[in-house]
């Protein structure tokens, strides 16, 4: 049967590829967030009457939804209760001295902690220890966390827990009528994934990883936390009438000055033997430490900050306010514009003092330069509104507050519970869902979360967006799509050994994920991968298998994964960094995953 006259002659099928494609370019342009692309899928297939609202909504009350969002909670307890502080001291031991020893404990422990907690708070939780180990070792960051992104993911595919992504699978492999997964469903396949790849990462990581410590123009004073921002020299400012090559910017803190605005004048390199003069604007290299150094002494103002000394310090805690890191994650809808067109501090009543973004030299104002995912934000904000971003998707806050410090003596408490809440579905009736939510209670009942943390620790951005994906497995189903598009490229994969055959849908899958979110590509390859069962001779639960394994596969580009871009920046990695460290894995799986799906399901 033809599928494009099928396509014209019918409105639903017609409707539902518009659909498609109107989704799959908004993922990879990102023009709004992921979770709104989905909610607008959603929408357009209930006006259009593509999908009842029952069946277009119901991945909004899925189990695995549901299981979801207690797992945040659970998540959310076991970091306050400090569950992972043993594992911090591992890090900071002595006998950890060199990168490579780090990957293998980064491999072996922190891999296995990301099958059942989020890979995203393991990473933003550790980040700060590894830049500290590396700064005590002289070794650049970039020779180790690149594997601190690759291990959780890798490990994210030994339980159904590890991965937001597996839950979406088993929702759609239920509305599909094959069934939701098990706990530990991934696992014979999900073991063998990862020893393979954890021998990668150790063996290529001296070879493959790049070492960016020798560019002394981003390791100042061997501090790898390098801003650009605007100031301005004050009139009473000891700068004024010092030339910059004189001046204690130079002598002290070693700042490098990039550009000099004067009366509308903009001032370029050499700048050395220029004097300072008062009210001239200054962009910047600096670390966070002298930042605060500088403007604690009056020696600069930050740039939009018009004020008198006899204000409180912008870096001062006064009444509430802080001063902290956040990342510009894939997908927000902060990217691609600058800060003054965003109104970004009125917008979120929070003012960013600097920019980190990788490698690049911005020479720019800070209020007209174009953010873009990955870019590290030095705000400074009151609580509240730090409360108000961390619910948001726009941005990940990295830093550490009191109030999120560890409860340290529910730590036994919290792993207990955590423990428990694994084990009780394997030796019980009880389903995954009922087991999650029993641990919820528990850690709220034991002190270890109180209620009103419940919210803030639910990522609602991944809730809107997984629950309005399984809409559209749904609406390729009921229109007949995914057994058309099936029939119509069977020819590519006829006469193909199971084998190949396998190995080309995995790669296919491998590739989107590339450019879309690996829920969003799950959601339009797995219902079309099923339908080739039939033709393969092979079980629907092994293609469910083989797609899922292929969506964990983000080991090739920066935006594959946000784990990926929160280690990019600090890493001072480039764009091939990731492709030249992920393809051989990538390879690798490519062969092993398909080999391991017939063993398992042949």
């Amino acid at each position: 049967m033809n599928l494009i006259s099928v396509i014209s002659n019918n409105f639903d099928a017609f409707i539902t590829v518009l659909v498609l494609i109107m989704s799959i370019i908004l993922f990879v342009k990102n023009t709004i967030a992921p979770e709104l692309t989905g909610l607008l899928c959603v929408g357009i297939f209930i006006a259009t009457g593509v999908l009842s609202p029952e069946k277009a909504l119901a991945g909004f009350g899925s189990p695995s939804l549901i299981t979801l969002m207690g797992l945040f909670v659970v998540s959310s307890a076991l970091f306050k209760s400090g569950a992972l502080d043993r594992v911090r001291e591992l890090i900071s031991s002595e006998r950890i001295k060199t990168s490579r020893k780090l990957i293998s404990l980064i491999a072996f422990l922190i891999g296995p902690i990301s099958g059942i907690v989020p890979n995203t708070p393991v990473v933003a939780s550790l980040l700060p220890l590894f830049e500290g180990w590396c700064k005590r070792r002289n070794i650049s960051p970039s020779k180790v966390l690149l594997p601190l992104s690759f291990a959780t993911l890798l490990g994210g595919t030994l339980t159904l827990l590890g991965s937001s992504v597996n839950l979406l699978v088993s929702d759609i492999s239920q509305q599909l009528g094959y069934g939701a997964l098990e706990l530990f469903s991934l696992t014979a396949i999900g073991i063998p994934v990862w020893l393979v790849g954890t021998i990668y990462m150790i063996l290529v990581s001296d070879i493959l990883l790049p070492d960016r410590g020798t560019n002394k123009d981003f390791n100042k004073n061997g501090d790898m936390n390098i801003y650009f921002t605007e100031v301005t020299v004050p009139s009473a400012s000891e700068l004024v009438g010092q030339s910059l090559r004189n001046s204690r910017l130079q002598r002290r803190f070693d700042v490098d000055v990039l550009e000099v605005q004067r009366n509308g004048e903009v001032i370029l390199p050499p700048l050395a033997d220029r004097k300072i003069e008062p009210n001239d604007r200054l962009i910047i290299r600096v670390t966070r430490a002298d930042l605060f150094r500088l403007q604690q002494e009056h020696t600069i103002l930050l740039g939009e900050k018009k004020r008198s000394y006899g204000v409180a310090d912008v870096f001062s805690d006064d009444q509430g306010t802080k001063t902290f890191e956040a990342l510009l994650p894939a997908g927000s809808t902060l990217a691609g514009a600058s800060l003054r067109e965003l109104r970004f501090r009125q917008r979120h009543n929070a003012t960013v003092l600097a920019l980190r973004r990788g490698q690049k030299t911005l020479q720019e104002r800070l209020g007209q330069t174009v953010l873009r995912a990955g870019d590290v934000l030095l705000l400074q904000a009151p609580l509240d509104s730090i409360r108000g971003l961390q619910s948001s998707n726009d941005l990940l806050i990295l830093d550490q507050f009191e109030d999120d410090l560890p409860v340290l003596i529910k730590k036994p408490i919290s792993i207990a519970i955590a423990i428990g809440m694994v084990v009780l579905p394997s030796v019980s009736n009880i389903p995954l869902v009922g087991s999650v939510l029993l641990a919820v209670i528990a850690m709220v009942a034991f002190g270890c979360l109180r209620p009103a943390e419940i919210q803030k620790s639910i990522r609602l951005d991944v809730i809107l967006l997984l629950g309005s994906l399984s809409s559209f497995s749904v609406a390729m189903q009921v229109t007949g799509l995914s057994d058309l598009i099936a029939v119509n490229l069977n020819f590519a994969l006829n006469g193909m050994p199971l084998y190949f055959a396998l190995v080309v849908i995995f790669v296919s899958t491998v590739i989107l994920t590339q450019f879309i979110s690996n829920a969003a590509s799950v959601a339009l390859i797995l219902p079309v991968a099923i339908e080739f069962s039939n033709v393969l001779g092979i079980s629907p639960s092994a293609l469910i298998m083989l797609v899922l394994f292929g969506a964990s596969q983000s080991f090739l580009t920066p935006m594959g994964y946000q784990t990926n871009l929160m280690v990019y920046g600090p890493g001072r990695y480039r764009f091939f960094d990731i492709a030249k460290y992920g393809a051989g894995l990538t390879l690798i799986m490519s062969f092993i995953v398909p080999a391991l799906i017939i063993l398992n399901y042949g």
